[in-house]
């Protein structure tokens, strides 16, 4: 499954309202750290898409859910499982740290 891209349109039906959960990638397009973990990102959409969602939200365009979510520094992972969001990640520096993060979240 593709990387969902999310905005204030269609968050609440793609993220809050999902069946499964959702990690969400706060990021903006100028940002370098981000345009590096995209492949990361990626990786995990395809790789996790039997038990989660991955979508992509640029903050740029989004700054009421940057706010809503107290997103001070990017990229920062969400997960939101049952439309609640739970801790973040930011500035993940690996696969190995998300995966670590997600396990921290009950997804195996």
């Amino acid at each position: 499954m593709p990387v969902l891209t999310v905005s204030k349109e269609n968050f609440e039906k793609d993220v809050l309202q999902s069946e499964k959960p959702v990690v969400v990638d706060f990021w903006a397009p100028w940002c370098g750290y981000c345009k590096r973990l995209m492949p990361v990102i990626d990786a995990l959409a395809e790789d996790s898409a039997d038990k989660l969602h991955v979508a992509k939200l640029d903050v740029d365009e989004n700054e009421e859910l940057e706010d809503r979510y107290e997103v001070m520094t990017i990229p920062t992972l969400i997960l939101f499982q049952k439309g609640k969001a739970g801790e973040p990640l930011v500035n993940p520096g690996s696969r190995a740290e998300i995966d670590d993060w997600l396990r921290s979240q009950g997804i195996e």
